[in-house]
């Protein structure tokens, strides 16, 4: 699989089990474990959008492409500063 396939294999394996599509994948890397990738899901979504809740997962697919595990990391505001790699 190519990055691409992998990203949308993350995000569609994710969306299953949480039941929430997620909205972008903003790392993705392959190691001897598998493919890991953290992945932002919108949560709550608010008005404005700017105070949306965003969940912050890791993601973690073998290398057949079979999810793994899962851990939501964090939430934040859509609007809010990301300190670097939390």
């Amino acid at each position: 699989m190519n990055l691409k396939e992998v990203a949308e294999k993350m995000k569609s394996e994710l969306a299953e089990v949480i039941g929430r599509k997620p909205e972008a994948v903003t790392r993705l890397y392959k190691d001897e474990k598998g493919w890991h990738a953290r992945l932002d899901v919108l949560e709550v979504s608010k008005i404005p959008s700017a105070t949306d809740l965003i969940g912050d997962y890791e993601v973690l697919l073998d290398n057949t492409g079979s999810l793994v595990s899962f851990e939501r990391k964090g939430m934040r505001l859509r609007g809010g500063v990301v300190d670097g790699d939390k």
